[in-house]
């Protein structure tokens, strides 16, 4: 029997990624939306998207039975001039996170929420090699030794100062994205300065097992991300030089059940492993088909029930 989880969503099922896009929907209506979708919680999104005002955020909230489960680093991780930057980002959102209500606790959940999702984003020449590990360029020693140590940085202010755990997630398009890197940063990062959350869509579209992905690393897994792959697309625009959301704006990824990702196979080895606590849907998207948002999270969200979840 699988651990109680609450099944959250998060603003990137609506298309926010950018927050210099013109055409993102107000984060009142993706709040809304997340409501009348029956979810308790959703992520904060990408920085700068929701005020940074507890106050005028808590009671958006409330109105609407939600809580906020992570908050999102979504930047460049490398370069050692951006770690400023980072450090504001961080204290900005934790500071922000930890003053709202808290979400609850689950037993089998390894650290409480929220939580502060990492993601190295923002470079050309792997945005474009996303999914493709044979031809996505590797940082050297000295770059990656500066990134863990920006992410290290992150981690320790997060939990320092706001006791908010970070989770660093393996993106298609980053830094961190293919089997060998997610390894190394595993063995180059403590277990007690940040876990993991590890995105199944992400995983299988770099070319890898989500359910032995799971199992590998259950001992570094603070909180999972949800979604699905169409085939099709998939197989066109693996064969296109695009980038990562450009592939997203064109339906590569797909509501919860219609797409390869066997979630049969996942419940059955997340209750092996005697997960629980917070699983996030997302189904990134062009944000001009944000109308679709609120269906497609109930065709996941039904899938889901039905197989256990």
């Amino acid at each position: 029997m699988l651990n109680p989880v609450t099944i959250s969503c998060a603003p990137c099922c609506w298309g926010v990624d950018d927050v210099s896009n013109p055409h993102l929907p107000a984060w009142e209506h993706v709040l809304d939306e997340a409501a009348e979708a029956g979810f308790g919680g959703l992520e904060l999104g990408p920085y700068g998207y929701m005020p940074l005002d507890a106050h005028v955020v808590a009671e958006a909230l409330a109105k609407r039975g939600l809580t906020i489960v992570a908050g999102t680093i979504f930047d460049d991780l490398v370069s050692p001039e951006n770690r400023a930057d980072l450090l504001r980002q961080t204290a900005e959102i934790c500071a922000l996170i930890a003053a709202l209500p808290k979400p609850a606790s689950h037993p089998g959940q390894r650290f409480s929420a929220p939580y502060l999702t990492v993601m190295d984003f923002g470079h050309d020449e792997r945005d474009f090699a996303a999914g493709h590990s044979d031809r996505a360029p590797r940082l050297d020693a000295a770059a990656w030794a500066g990134m863990i140590g920006n992410i290290c940085a992150i981690a320790d202010l997060a939990r320092e100062t706001y006791g908010v755990r970070a989770t660093i997630h393996p993106h298609a398009g980053g830094y961190v994205e293919f089997e060998d890197e997610i390894a190394r940063l595993a063995n180059d990062i403590a277990p007690e300065t940040a876990g993991l959350c590890l995105d199944t869509g992400h995983l299988a579209y770099a070319g890898m097992d989500p359910v032995a992905m799971l199992r590998r690393y259950h001992d570094r897994l603070d909180y999972i991300h949800f979604k699905d792959i169409d085939p099709d697309v998939f197989g066109r625009v693996m064969d296109q030089d695009i980038r990562f959301f450009h592939a997203c704006a064109r339906g590569v990824m797909c509501p919860i059940g219609r797409g390869n990702i066997d979630y049969a196979a996942i419940r059955a080895v997340l209750t092996e492993l005697d997960y629980g606590g917070y699983i996030t849907i997302e189904q990134e998207r062009d944000p001009r088909t944000s109308r679709a948002a609120l269906a497609d999270l109930a065709a996941s969200r039904i899938f889901l029930r039905e197989t256990g979840f």
